[in-house]
């Protein structure tokens, strides 16, 4: 843009400068040449009056002496002719040349000649002057004179060689001009796309200057950082929300499970106690669902703040933490990765939480005997992690849903879960700067992988301090 405004700037400029500077220096030539041509006249003119004797059949008289004098002080050449063209006297330098011809055609047609009209500064040729010689109304002959234009073509081209000076300097100071104006105008654009991608990755504390550029932009930015404040209140007051609301919910959702509890013992029928059961069963999926959402609502909050992780670590840890629900599901669960540790950069505990989604998800679906395979290895430039199960799989539509709150397959509506673990992943993932990918496989099952950019291997001129292996944690209460 800033490119775009200067060349804009400049060629209007240069536009200007060629309509003023074109006729200016036309004109220079043109004034130039009339001077010359002015004088020259006039002493071809005396030289005509001197002519008379000459061509009546006298000596020459005193106008050889006139021409040649006139040849010596001002290297002009000089000529006298009759009126068949042949000359009468001339001066020692005196050569005709190209348009003298013509020249003298013109004088002994009774009219003065001069040519050409303007001497530019890539003409070679002469200025040539020619003045009829008059008796009583009869041309006796003509002079004709022939100025070297070197010096004419010296001064035109100093003229326009200082009209090209000024040229210039105009467009250097139209140039800095046009940049620094440009600036002036563009800063606050610049800064305002700046502010905006910064937003984007998570930091919601950018903001623009409002005291920079035109007022009209001065406004933008102010209006900007009006909504950026609005759009920041609204979203913290619905991530408060969302955790006051699963925090202080707790309190009398476990009252109400301990009054339901208390009820089991005056229960005497089957299908009372029955009832009772599930009515528990029910308290209990409703504080997971309390819990998911408090720990979406704390993964939102995760901004610009970046750990290093051992991606092989951390998985064996996660896979150790829920190989006892595996194991008394009767489904393998097993770990597939180098002994060299994958160092991933992300959101604290991104990893720990992503995995504990997926691993509860595909444990919970793969069935009795079924297999979840948890895979880590270096892919594009990153580190991936892929949970593999052997469980009904997804179709394309719900793939495409899956990672949207409280959604659940029409299939699964019976299982425990909120619908909120992928969304969970989705969110840690993105703000780590990764990626979540799902997708079938065959003949059955899903395939849900994470990837998640390396560390820079350098930091402050040696190697980065990454983190060593961790120990398995316990296996952590499900959130789906």
């Amino acid at each position: 843009m800033r490119r775009r405004l200067v060349i804009s700037y400049l060629l209007l400029m240069v536009l200007v400068l060629l309509a003023l500077e074109t006729p200016l220096a036309a004109t220079l030539t043109s004034r130039e040449t009339d001077r010359v041509r002015a004088d020259r006249l006039a002493d071809a003119t005396r030289f005509a009056s001197l002519a008379g004797p000459a061509l009546r059949g006298g000596g020459p008289g005193p106008l050889a002496g006139e021409l040649g004098a006139y040849d010596d002080l001002y290297g002009i050449g000089a000529a006298v002719v009759d009126r068949d063209g042949r000359t009468v006297v001339a001066s020692t330098g005196w050569r005709p040349g190209r348009g003298t011809e013509s020249a003298l055609d013109t004088a002994l047609a009774g009219q003065q000649f001069s040519g050409p009209d303007s001497v530019w500064p890539w003409v070679d040729g002469p200025l040539v002057v020619a003045v009829p010689i008059n008796d009583g109304g009869e041309v006796l002959g003509a002079v004709v004179t022939a100025t070297p234009a070197d010096k004419v073509r010296r001064t035109v081209t100093a003229w326009w060689l200082l009209l090209a000076v000024i040229g210039l300097i105009a467009v250097s100071a139209c140039l800095s001009t046009a940049f620094a104006l440009a600036g002036w105008v563009l800063r606050p654009v610049t800064e305002l796309d700046a502010v905006t991608h910064e937003i984007a990755e998570g930091d919601r504390g950018a903001r623009v200057r409002p005291r920079l550029g035109p007022p009209e932009l001065r406004r933008l930015a102010a209006s900007f950082n009006n909504m950026a404040d609005v759009v920041s209140d609204v979203m913290d007051r619905q991530r408060a929300f969302v955790a006051h609301a699963s925090h202080q919910l707790r309190n009398p959702l476990t009252a109400l499970r301990l009054r339901v509890e208390e009820l089991g013992p005056s229960l005497s029928d089957a299908d009372g106690r029955a009832e009772h059961q599930l009515a528990l069963e029910e308290t209990d999926r409703l504080a997971k669902v309390l819990d998911a959402l408090l720990t979406l609502a704390r993964a939102e909050r995760e901004e610009n703040q970046r750990v290093t992780v051992d991606a092989v670590a951390v998985a064996a840890s996660r896979v150790a933490a829920w190989e006892p629900l595996a194991r008394r599901r009767a489904v393998t669960l097993r770990l597939v990765a180098d002994d060299a540790p994958a160092y991933a950069r992300t959101v604290p505990t991104a990893i720990d939480q992503a995995l504990d989604a997926l691993i509860d998800n595909a444990v919970k679906f793969s069935g009795d005997t079924g297999e979840v395979t948890v895979t880590v290895r270096a892919a594009d430039g990153g580190t991936a992690l892929a949970v593999r199960d052997t469980g009904p799989g997804m179709t394309a539509s719900q793939l495409d849903q899956a990672t949207e709150r409280f959604w659940r397959a029409p299939e699964v509506q019976n299982v425990d879960g909120a619908g909120l673990g992928l969304t969970i992943v989705a969110v840690l993932v993105d703000a780590s700067d990764g990626r979540l990918t799902m997708r079938s496989q065959e003949p059955r099952g899903l395939v849900a992988e994470l990837w998640f950019p390396t560390p820079d291997p350098v930091v402050s001129g040696g190697p980065a301090e990454l983190p060593g292996p961790r120990k398995p944690a316990a296996a952590p209460a499900p959130v789906d």
